[in-house]
Formats: C-alpha cells, structure tokens, sequence
C-alpha cells in the first residue's frame, strides 16, 4: 500500500475457496491473469489450486508474469505479504479471507520506514445462511492470529467494540476491499451493485466493504472479457484445431458437452445413437473429461439397448476428450455447432464465443436455480424452443426435448452477445470502481 494516490501498478490479493467443479476457480484464474496481463502484480490465494496444473500449465511454477499462485493453508503462511502490502483485496464468491492475513497486513511494516499499514477487517455482509463468520467470531480470530504474530499490547481483544490499536494506526492507507458476488441476470443484482456494507462492531467499526456485482447490463459490473478476445476467435482455424485434437473429420453436426448429470441427459444421448438429432445429419459428440464423461460412459455402459455407433457413416460418434487448458476450452466452444455448458465460467465463454448453448445451471436444493435460469432466459430474450430445451434439460419441464433450431438458437445468442459488446468489461469497471474507491479512502479527514 501506499502512502499517497500514486499513477502506475497496483498490487492485488484474490481469495478463492474452491466448493465443488473447479468453476469457482476458473473465474479467480481469469481474473487474476487479466489482472497481471494489465500490467498490476497479484497473488491469488486458493485452497485447492491443484487443477490449474491443466487448466494454466505454468501457474503453479511461477511462469506467468506478474502472478503468483499461493496455496491457502492452515495455519495461514507466514511471508503472505513478502511482495509487501496489497492496493486491493477481492474476495470471490463470498469467501472469508483468512484472519491470519488481516492480522499480518495491520502488523505490516515496509523496509522504507512508511507507516504501518491498518488492519483491513472482515465487514458484515448479506450472505447465504450459515456461510462465512460473523462479527464477534471474526474479532476473536484476529486477535488470535495477531496473538501468534506477537506484540500483546497492541491486538484486539475478544469482543472488542472499538477501533483502538488497529484502525487508527494508519486510517488512510487501507486496501480497498470488494467483495466479488456470483453472476445473475435476476433484478436484485442491479440493486445491489455497489452497495457498501459498513462495519458496526469490532476492530474495523467504521470501516466499509463494497458489494461489487457480474452482470449482463450497464448497473452492473459486466463480464470478464480480455480486450483481444473477439479478434483472436476470428483468427481461430477450427479445422487445424480438431486435427490436433484427433478429433473426427467429415460433415457433421458438432456438439460439445460440458455438463453435470442433467435429468434429460439420458434420453437425449439414446435419441442422437437412434439418428434423432433433429437436423437430419450425424453427430460428433465431443465430451469433456470428468462428471460430463463419467455421465456419458455410465449411460452408454448401463444395459441400453441403443448405443452409439463408432463408424463415421453413422449416426452418432463420441469423443472424450482429455482435461483442457481454459485457452483450449475456449476453442472447443468456437469449434462446435452446438455447444452444453454448466456453471459460471463456461457460461460467460459460451456468449463470447457467439455459438447457440444450452446452459446447465447448478441445481439448488430450495429450487433456486429455477429463478435465476428464467432471469437468464429473459434476458436473451430466448425464442420458445430454446427456453423449453433448457426448462426439460434442467428439470423444470417434463416431455420430449425439442429439435435444436440452430439458426434462429445462434441469432438470440450474438445478439446478446453484441449487447454486452457495448458495455465495459468486468475488469475496467473493477479497476475504475477502485480507483474512484482509493480517492475516497485518501480524501477522508
């Protein structure tokens, strides 16, 4: 941190806590390396970083300019600030950043002489039930933490109400903290960006968080999207790709599929083995590895009387295809005719990538998910077909699947897509919503 608002690299802190399909964790890498190839320095802190051995060969080893990959453990590392302290803090998708790394950034002390900087706590926030730690508890984990760090006098105490200590050490030289939300098209996610969460109690009474909100339209954040993205799926050689691939050649409809266990799934694949597309021509069905394969081979393994047909001429071949690199995930989506995804992450590519999708929207046992899918379908402003394609696919609508209509399915999805074209990305309106947030810091009295 610096004293003063200085122009050039910021220094940024990422916390992700992987829950489950390593989505979480794809929407912290490409942040972070959007955030590196700007220019900015950032450590990205995850609790499970193992998959981006495939996902960004070379993040783990310290190959990437600018970024560095660092495990989230317990106890909390040690040398967390040895790049020294961050401009800002991000905490993706609702995830409590360890009290350890408050208590050594509020100790913090640079070789220079500067200040100390101030303790960067844990706000209050709306979160989902029994997620993240409240305020009392965050107060005693920092006082624990500063506790293992030393000097008695100066930590928190237990159940402490005031800013003594901490905050006041050094009150204008403190991180901007943001607080990255989930992506939604539901109308509550324009209400809600950019909302502060002010501290009330604890060590960091008087302090704020802000609620910083993807979405789909100008009051929200927008979209990760690197700037030379378009340009370089026009420069895309599909043909060449799949060869690399080893990938079935010929006339085709190319499907891929990226999904969790679907409800219709089964059905569906006994209708493409059967010659049922509905397009009149074979499928190449490519599969991405784990819960997408081990669905597919589970299905084709089970006794089913239609199985697909391995032999060019026919109506169905599958490919499993091995572990991709998100640069590679990104080609097999510009690749396809059709593609299935699932989640965040691939969801985001597959309106990039302009192609008519199918999304798997991660089902919530309160039934959640049903919402947040019509708000999605809403906003593309999605012919009937495909609202009922996703409504069967999700489980929200029993009968047969309809025939995929592609030409009217990929018109819906580029018009979205040049919608969004018009709007600043995620990662310019995060970087101009901290600078506006750093001015405000440095000009309070």
């Amino acid at each position: 941190m610096r004293d003063t608002l200085e122009a050039g690299p910021m220094h940024w802190a990422l916390f992700c806590r992987v829950i489950d399909n390593y989505g979480d964790l794809g929407v912290a890498w490409r942040l972070a390396s959007q955030i590196a190839a700007s220019g900015d320095t950032v450590q990205l802190w995850v609790d499970a970083p193992e998959a981006l051995a495939w996902m960004a060969p070379g993040a783990l080893e310290g190959r990437w300019p600018r970024l560095q990959v660092r495990p989230w453990t317990q106890p909390f590392a040690a040398d967390a600030l040895a790049q020294g302290a961050a401009d800002v803090w991000v905490e993706l998708f609702g995830c409590d950043i360890d009290p350890e790394f408050i208590a050594q950034h509020d100790r913090f002390t640079p070789a220079s002489g500067a200040k100390s900087k101030a303790t960067l706590n844990k706000f209050p926030r709306w979160r989902a039930p029994g997620r993240g730690m409240g305020c009392e508890a965050q107060t005693a984990a920092i006082a624990a933490a500063m506790a293992r760090i030393g000097n008695d006098a100066d930590r928190p105490q237990p159940g402490c109400a005031t800013r003594e200590g901490l905050v006041q050490r050094c009150p204008k030289n403190n991180p901007v903290w943001i607080n990255l939300e989930y992506l939604s098209a539901e109308a509550y996610v324009e209400r809600s960006h950019g909302l502060p969460s002010p501290i009330l109690h604890g060590p960091a009474r008087g302090r704020t968080r802000h609620f910083f909100f993807p979405g789909y339209t100008e009051r929200t954040g927008g979209l990760l999207r690197e700037p030379d993205l378009l340009a370089r799926q026009v420069a895309f050689d599909a043909a060449r790709w799949r060869e690399r691939q080893r990938l079935p050649s010929g006339r085709a409809l190319r499907i891929s599929l990226f999904c969790y266990e679907p409800p219709a799934l089964g059905a569906w694949l006994d209708a493409l083995a059967a010659g049922g597309s509905g397009t009149g021509q074979p499928v190449q069905l490519w599969v991405t590895h784990g819960r997408a394969a081990a669905a597919v081979r589970g299905h084709f393994c089970a006794g089913n009387p239609v199985t697909p047909l391995q032999n060019g001429a026919q109506a169905l071949q599958v490919s499993y295809l091995p572990a991709l690199t998100q640069t590679d995930y990104d080609h097999l989506l510009w690749a396809a005719d059709l593609n299935f995804v699932r989640g965040e992450d691939s969801l985001v590519r597959a309106l990039w990538a302009g192609k008519p999708f199918i999304w798997n929207i991660y089902p919530q046992d309160d039934g959640a998910h049903a919402a947040k899918l019509e708000a999605l379908l809403d906003w593309l402003d999605a012919p009937p077909s495909l609202r009922r394609f996703h409504r069967i696919w999700n489980g929200l609508s029993s009968g047969a699947l309809p025939p995929p209509d592609l030409a009217l399915w990929g018109a819906c999805i580029r018009a979205a897509r040049e919608r969004l074209l018009t709007q600043p990305d995620l990662l310019s309106q995060l970087r101009a919503f901290v600078a506006d947030r750093r001015q405000q810091l440095q000009e309070q009295p």
